[in-house]
Formats: C-alpha cells, sequence, structure tokens
C-alpha cells in the first residue's frame, strides 16, 4: 500500500539524502507547507529536523508516495534522532512525515524564518554535489 509521506531538509529533490528515497522507490507527488504550527532546527548546519508546537511557522515540504512496508527502512537511513509522525499540512490534510525529537533540537540553532515558501528548508543544509 502507498502512503503519502512529507519530507525536508535533506531527503527533497536534489539534496544529499534525497538517494533513500529514490532507492525505495519512492516518487515525488508535490511540494506543500505545513499549518503554521511548526518549528525547523538546524542540526550542526548537517539537516534539518522539524517540530510541531503550539506556535510555529509554515514549513516547506516535499511530499512522495512510498510503499507502507519501507518506512522502516527510510527511517533506520535517516540521522539519529528523527522519527515518523503526523503533519497538519497548510491545506488542512493530515499525512505521515519526519519530524524532530526534542533532545536533538535542544541548544540547536532555530531556522523556522527560512522555512516558508521556494523551499528555503535548504538554506540549513549543504546541496549534494
Amino acid at each position: 500500500m502507498k502512503i503519502e509521506l512529507a519530507v525536508n531538509g535533506t531527503l527533497m529533490r536534489g539534496l544529499e539524502l534525497n538517494h533513500n528515497l529514490l532507492e525505495l522507490d519512492a516518487v515525488f507527488v508535490e511540494e506543500a507547507l505545513t499549518a503554521p504550527l511548526y518549528r525547523l532546527w538546524s542540526i550542526n548546519d548537517q539537516h534539518p529536523a522539524m517540530q510541531h508546537c503550539s506556535s510555529g511557522g509554515q514549513i516547506s515540504l516535499e511530499i512522495w508516495d512510498i510503499d507502507s512496508f519501507n518506512i522502516g527502512e527510510l527511517l533506520i537511513r535517516e540521522p539519529a534522532g528523527l522519527s515518523i509522525g503526523k503533519i497538519l499540512l497548510a491545506d488542512n490534510r493530515e499525512v505521515l512525515g519526519v519530524l524532530g525529537e526534542s533532545y536533538l533540537c535542544e541548544g540547536k540553532q532555530e531556522t523556522t524564518h527560512f522555512g516558508g515558501g521556494g523551499g528555503n528548508t535548504r538554506v540549513c543544509v549543504k546541496p549534494h554535489q
């Protein structure tokens, strides 16, 4: 069964870990924005981590179709401290997506203000060479 999965940061098209989605036969569906309930953190300038909060900003995402049995494999390939949870999109759809654990974001630089529109989540990660 295919499910929609929301991703940001290094899993996005053209970035460092996008191959993890492609190797699992995931298919890009669309760009999207979260509801204004999320905050974004830069984790050691290597990847972002997004958290659901009572207030925050809209974060740019990509929606991918992926076989549900591949979600565990994808998560294993992700950096430690990232998990799968429900994400509310700006259009009120709810999808599964990649979120950051609280301990991962503690003491890190918040980059929420870069997260709105135009794929600006990419400012806190290095493009894949």
